[in-house]
């Protein structure tokens, strides 16, 4: 069966990151996804991007797979008339301008409603549509700053902020995206009725650090001043030869633990007598724990560990998590075929559907190259599409 999205169509202005992860997870999910671009500029800025191949960049390939690419000029007013009549077939209308750019275009709620009165429409911002910050222009490292995940990341308040080593903020945004837009979907089919979902990197953020970072500011009226000093010390064990992870949390575990670094007299430590002990002392027990840990092979303490029944793992590089057992078990990482840039390693969708998978139809698309498909589908002649390719309001490239 095809996917669980199939028979949606989604009308996807966006570019960069996340935007376009958030539509791929529509994508594969079954529905048809039609990229508009700007050839002028071209196309989705991440096709400039470095680490290459057959004219393709990694970034624009890994999110934009199962796409149709439609270049379309917004600058010319039969453009904008082509782009609202590709709306009245379409079920979401998804666009990450700044504030004010739909508008100048006139492609906006109002203007997208009339040709579409049920679909969805979609606005991503970077800090939000109102505010101070509105207008900004954004990107990830000023998300995790004002979010307060810098902070977050750095242990306590009083530490120098550090960044969080992948682009977080527009990841989440994605995926928070894919969601929403998938509830509102469900929600028109109850009610018939479409609406307005409106998020922002900087929303998705605060909102996935509330559940766990955020609990010196959840009493109201007796907020901490100061967030208190978490471990300093990342739970990342050097052994004799490699790295590797250990977490306890229970009382079970810590016995486990003495047990494998054979280490009973720690039972009897007044420090790490009890859970909030033990979290009140952490600098103390991992410092511990790593001058043990730093006396074998990490296999051997892998070992050791889990029959003690112990959470431990080994620190992968990206080239060791790709061939992993773990991860080749569950088929995470795929080989997928593009005619282009060849064969492509990438990973599937995360969420598995028993009735309804989720697959890779086709590679990302060439800047343009489904124009002549998609504006026939919308009753455009041969005639018609030749002559606004003339006049620069299509542009097309060859089919993949």
């Amino acid at each position: 069966m095809p996917g669980p999205l199939h028979g949606y169509r989604v009308i996807d202005l966006t570019s960069m990151i996340s935007g376009p992860f958030a539509t791929m997870i529509l994508a594969d999910q079954g529905a048809d996804v039609i990229k508009v671009e700007n050839p002028a500029a071209g196309g989705d800025y991440v096709r400039q991007a470095a680490n290459r191949r057959g004219g393709f960049s990694a970034t624009f390939l890994n999110n934009n797979r199962n796409k149709r690419s439609v270049a379309l000029n917004l600058k010319d007013s039969r453009g904008v008339d082509l782009l609202l009549k590709l709306s009245v077939g379409a079920d979401v209308f998804i666009q990450n301008f700044r504030p004010g750019v739909v508008e100048r275009l006139g492609i906006d709620e109002d203007s997208v409603r009339k040709a579409a009165p049920n679909l969805i429409y979609v606005s991503i911002s970077g800090f939000g549509h109102t505010g101070p910050y509105a207008n900004k222009p954004v990107y990830d490292p000023l998300i995790q700053a004002v979010s307060g995940l810098a902070t977050v990341q750095a242990g306590s308040d009083d530490k120098r902020p550090r960044l969080v080593r992948t682009i977080l903020p527009d990841k989440l945004t994605a995926i928070t995206a894919s969601q929403a837009i998938t509830a509102a979907l469900l929600a028109r089919e109850r009610t018939g009725e479409g609406q307005h979902v409106r998020l922002s990197m900087l929303a998705s953020v605060v909102s996935f650090l509330w559940g766990s970072d955020m609990g010196s500011q959840t009493f109201m009226g007796d907020e901490l001043p100061q967030q208190a000093a978490a471990s300093f010390v990342d739970l990342v064990y050097d052994s004799a030869d490699g790295y590797l992870t250990v977490a306890v949390m229970s009382d079970k575990e810590w016995r486990g633990l003495t047990e494998a670094l054979e280490k009973p007299e720690w039972l009897d430590d007044d420090r790490f007598k009890t859970p909030a002990l033990r979290d009140r002392n952490i600098n103390d027990r991992i410092t511990l724990t790593q001058e043990v840990l730093l006396n074998r092979p990490a296999a051997e303490w892998l070992q050791r560990l889990e029959q003690a029944g112990v959470p431990c793992a080994p620190v992968l590089t990206r080239n060791e998590m790709i061939q992993h057992p773990q991860i080749v078990a569950n088929g995470i990482v795929v080989a997928n075929e593009h005619e282009q840039a060849g064969t492509l390693r990438q990973t599937r969708n995360a969420a598995e559907f028993s009735n309804t998978a989720a697959v890779a139809r086709f590679g990302a698309p060439i800047l343009g190259g489904n124009t002549r498909e998609v504006m026939s589908e919308i009753g455009l002649s041969t005639d018609e599409i030749e002559y606004l390719l003339q006049e620069k309001v299509l542009t097309a490239g060859p089919k993949i």
